[in-house]
């Protein structure tokens, strides 16, 4: 599967040059996740060279606000000849701070 479509990127670049004037992030606009264990990545911006920015959750407990590269993520292979997804059903229904705010209290993302 592909992880970005070219809608995709293009919001979440506009959402770079946003974040970059206010300091702040908005909505996540997609959302990833590893389909055979844990895994989930909520991101809202990326800057030109491929640097995410969104909540992070590797399942051990401590998610956290920070990047990711999508190179990275589209090379990782989960077994099975799989690799990291997007949920192609999701959709942000908050910000990337609530979604972060309730992850630190539950201990991985809900979403």
């Amino acid at each position: 599967m592909k992880l970005l479509t070219k809608a995709i990127e293009t919001k979440l670049r506009a959402n770079e040059e946003i974040a970059r004037e206010t300091g702040e992030s908005g909505k996540p606009v997609v959302k990833f996740f590893n389909p055979c264990g844990a895994g989930t990545w909520l991101i809202s911006d990326m800057d030109e060279d491929g640097i995410c920015f969104g909540l992070c959750d590797l399942g051990m407990g401590t998610p956290e606000l920070g990047t990711v590269s999508i190179q990275e993520l589209q090379s990782v292979n989960v077994g099975f000849g799989l690799g990291i997804e997007r949920d192609i059903h999701w959709e942000a229904t908050k910000s990337l701070m609530d979604y972060a705010n309730d992850a630190r209290e539950c201990g991985y993302i809900n979403a």
